[in-house]
C-alpha cells in the first residue's frame, strides 16, 4: 500500500509539474517524442509495405511456386552469373513437366510480348497494353479472375482461336458505354474477340495492374513467337506437399538439363516466400539503421529528463528534508523521483504515438502505411524504461540526501 501511495503522489506531482512548465516540459520531451514518433512511423511504413508487397507483388497464388530462367530477388553478381548459364524455359520444358511432374493440382505456362503492344476499338486507342500468352485453365492458378465472361478453355488453346481476355482498363478506356463481350479488339494490329473481363486489382506503386489482354498461348507462338521463352507456375493441392513437389520438380530440371551433382541449378524455382525474404532482408537492414537513430534521440531525451530531474531535486530538497523527518524512507524518496521521470518519459512517448498516427495516416494517403498494434506498445514502452532508467541517478541523490542539511536548504 505504502508503494501504490507513493506512486500515486508521484505521478500526481510528475503531471503538476508538466503542467506548470509547459515550455520545459516541451524541450524536456522532444527528444522522447521524436525517437517515439520516428519509430512508429518506420515500423508503420514497413509493417504497410509488407502487407502490400505480400498481396501485390510476392502473391504468386495458394500454394504456387513459378519455373524462371533465373532465381529471382538474388544479388547482382548472382545474377549476371546465372544469366551466362542458364537457359530459358521453353514449350519442351513445360510438356515435360506437365507430363513427369506427379501429384500436382494444377500446371500452367505463361509467356509475356515484349515490346507492349497497341490496342485499338474504331477510334479509340491505348498506345501500350501488357500482352500475356496462357496456357488453357491457367485461371485456376493465376491472381486474375472473371467477372463477366469466361476464361480461355482448352477449346481456344488447341485451335489457337483469336480471343482474349481483357483486364478493366481496357474496358474503361476503349469501351466506356458498351458490352465488350464478343467485340472485336485490335492487338498490334491483329482481330482478336473479347470473351471474357477479369476483376479490377488496382495498381502497384502507381502502376496499373488491369491494363493487359490475355490471350491462348497456342495462337501467341502462331502469330509473334514460335519457342517463346516462358514461366511455368505449378499449384500444389496443399501447403504441406508443396516443398516436395519443388524439390521433384527440380531434380527432373536437372536430370533433363544434365546438371552434374555438385553444380548449381539452371533455372530457378521461385515461390511468395521467396520474395518476401529478400524484401524482409531489406527491410530488415532499413529497421537497423532506424534503431540506431532512435537510439541517438532515446539517449539524448533520457540524458535531458536526467538535468531537469537533478534540478528538480535541486529546487525540492527543504521538501525532501520535511518528508524525511516526519518519517520518509529513502525508498519512498528514490521511488518517487524514479516513478516523476518515468511519467515524465511515457507523457513523451504517447505524444509521439499521437504524432505518429497522424504522419502514417497521412503516408498512407500517397504511399502505403498501416500502424501496428506492436508498434504503439514498442514506442510507449521504450519510452516510459528510458524515463525510468535515466531518473535512477537523480533518484538516488535525492534518497541519499542528509535530512538536517535538506531542512536548512531555502525553498
Amino acid at each position: 500500500m505504502s508503494f501504490w501511495g507513493t506512486a500515486r503522489e508521484a505521478f500526481r506531482l510528475a503531471l503538476e509539474s508538466l503542467g506548470a512548465h509547459k515550455l520545459r516540459s516541451f524541450l524536456t520531451l522532444l527528444g522522447v517524442v521524436i525517437a517515439t514518433t520516428t519509430l512508429i512511423v518506420v515500423m508503420s511504413v514497413v509493417n504497410g509495405m509488407n502487407v502490400y508487397i505480400a498481396d501485390h507483388i510476392a502473391n504468386l497464388g495458394t500454394n504456387t511456386f513459378v519455373v524462371h530462367q533465373f532465381q529471382w530477388a538474388q544479388g547482382f553478381d548472382s545474377f549476371l552469373k546465372a544469366r551466362r548459364r542458364n537457359q530459358p524455359i521453353r514449350m519442351e520444358d513445360y510438356e515435360f513437366l506437365r507430363d513427369n511432374v506427379h501429384d500436382y493440382e494444377r500446371i500452367g505456362a505463361l509467356a509475356q510480348l515484349m515490346p507492349s503492344p497497341i490496342a485499338r476499338y474504331k477510334g479509340r486507342i491505348i498506345e501500350e497494353i501488357t500482352l500475356t500468352a496462357v496456357t488453357a485453365g491457367f485461371v485456376d492458378i493465376g491472381r486474375e479472375k472473371v467477372e463477366f465472361g469466361r476464361y480461355i478453355n482448352d477449346s481456344d488453346y488447341q485451335h489457337s482461336a483469336r480471343v482474349c481476355v481483357v483486364g478493366p482498363d481496357i474496358v474503361d478506356k476503349l469501351f466506356p458505354n458498351v458490352d465488350p463481350l464478343d467485340k472485336e479488339l485490335s492487338i498490334a494490329g491483329l482481330p482478336f474477340r473479347i470473351i471474357g473481363v477479369t476483376e479490377r486489382q488496382g495498381s502497384t506503386f502507381g502502376q496499373s495492374q488491369d491494363n493487359f489482354a490475355i490471350v491462348p498461348l497456342s495462337t501467341y507462338r502462331g502469330i509473334w513467337t514460335a519457342r517463346p521463352e516462358l514461366l511455368v507456375f505449378i499449384k500444389s493441392p496443399d501447403a504441406p506437399h508443396m516443398m516436395e513437389l519443388e524439390d521433384e520438380v527440380r531434380a527432373l530440371m536437372r536430370a533433363r538439363r544434365h546438371v552434374p551433382y555438385a553444380e548449381e541449378d539452371t533455372f530457378g524455382i521461385n515461390a511468395s516466400d521467396t520474395l518476401m525474404s529478400a524484401w524482409r532482408n531489406l527491410t530488415g537492414t532499413i529497421f537497423a539503421v532506424t534503431i540506431g537513430l532512435v537510439a541517438v534521440f532515446m539517449v539524448v531525451g533520457g540524458i535531458v529528463i536526467m538535468n531537469i530531474m537533478l534540478a528538480s531535486v535541486t529546487e525540492r530538497t527543504h521538501e525532501i528534508g520535511i518528508r524525511k523527518s516526519v518519517g520518509a524512507r529513502r525508498r519512498d524518496i528514490l521511488w518517487q523521483f524514479v516513478i516523476e521521470s518515468g511519467v515524465m518519459s511515457l507523457v513523451g512517448g504517447m505524444a509521439g504515438v499521437a504524432l505518429a498516427a497522424g504522419i502514417a495516416r497521412i503516408v498512407n494517403m500517397f504511399f502505403t502505411a498501416a500502424m501496428p498494434l506492436s508498434a504503439v506498445i514498442t514506442g510507449v514502452a521504450l519510452s516510459a524504461i528510458v524515463g525510468l532508467f535515466f531518473g535512477i541517478y537523480p533518484a538516488r541523490k535525492a534518497a541519499r540526501l542528509d535530512p538536517i542539511e535538506a531542512l536548512r536548504a531555502e525553498n
